[in-house]
């Protein structure tokens, strides 16, 4: 699953062998403590507190945690998922990003070793670990993650090439055929932008479109911003693929999950309410109060990224074999 090797520009590290002596066991330590930091981001950007202090505590008794105890994954598991001073259990979440955030850091590794194009997505995957959980946990996008994500595409599409040919298109369609800027830096940084801009006017038309024909919001403008950071790092093409991935992901699951809410009885007792008041037999009510409930499209909507950041790479590499 290894692709061909990155430009020579690209790389951080001269042409030595120096890449096959990195031990991936320590990038996935790398990766845990990063994810360690990531959680609480994800616990306290969406509140309005400080991620630098106070430093790490129970999120229910509020006391200190020991450093011994705040060992990524491994703390987790010694406590048994509780708090040692208050005994309350503490969220699988915590061990869950660490664990994954270490997976993707060697799976970057291995995808692209020491490069440029390594500290891109491994950025990039960072934004969306933050991005996925907290709109799964509160419903939020933050702009203080998305902006600064925002941010961070463009500036490095100056130096890592975003393999887009839309750029290329657009400046025929304009009419221009070789100008001196069309360097393949004003084509990269030309994607970023466009990418940017076709991920968050596409959901943005989409929204409008479902609020027209549902006469109700379908989405928060945060999965707006989020798809203009995604597409900044990916370009047009991948912003897209992105948009079809997530929104298919999440029409299955929301339909699996709609129709399990149904069938185990999710919200009975207010079906049964509102029945004796005349508003309808139980069933329909049920179903009804079911197809209202709106699961986070910016979770699936991340998935879909990373999707198309790692596998679509692979894919290409595999057909252009």
């Amino acid at each position: 699953m290894r692709h061909a090797p990155p430009p020579p520009a690209l790389s951080l590290l001269p042409a030595c062998g120096t890449v096959e002596t990195v031990n991936p066991f320590f990038f996935f330590v790398f990766g845990i403590v990063i994810g360690s930091f990531l959680n609480v981001c994800i616990s306290r950007i969406p509140e309005g507190v400080s991620i630098v202090s106070p430093g790490s505590r129970c999120p229910r008794c509020l006391k200190p945690i020991k450093p011994y105890d705040n060992i990524p994954v491994f703390g987790w598991l010694l406590l048994r998922g509780k708090c040692r001073n208050c005994s309350l259990p503490i969220s699988p979440m915590y061990p869950f990003v660490e664990f994954a955030s270490g997976l993707i850091f060697v799976l970057t590794f291995y995808e692209y070793g020491i490069t440029l194009l390594t500290l891109k997505w491994i950025l990039f995957s960072c934004l969306i670990i933050v991005l996925v959980v907290t709109d799964f946990r509160v419903r939020l996008l933050p702009d203080l993650v998305n902006f600064p994500g925002l941010a961070m595409g463009i500036v490095l599409a100056f130096r890592v090439p975003i393999p887009d040919p839309t750029a290329g298109m657009f400046f025929f369609l304009l009419g221009f055929r070789k100008f001196p800027f069309q360097t393949d830096l004003s084509f990269n940084v030309l994607n970023s932008i466009l990418g940017a801009l076709v991920g968050s006017m596409l959901l943005w038309g989409t929204a409008a479109l479902y609020k027209l024909v549902r006469k109700r919001a379908g989405m928060g403008f945060g999965d707006v911003k989020m798809m203009a950071m995604v597409g900044a790092f990916l370009g047009p093409r991948g912003a897209f693929l992105t948009i079809l991935l997530g929104t298919l992901l999440g029409s299955v699951i929301g339909l699996l999950w709609i129709g399990s809410l149904y069938l185990f009885g999710w919200k009975r007792d207010v079906a049964e309410r509102a029945a004796k008041r005349g508003l309808g037999n139980v069933a329909s009510i049920r179903w009804v109060i079911a197809a209202e409930y709106q699961l986070p499209l910016g979770t699936f909507l991340g998935i879909g990224a990373l999707a198309v950041a790692y596998a679509l790479p692979w894919l290409l590499s595999l057909v252009n074999q």
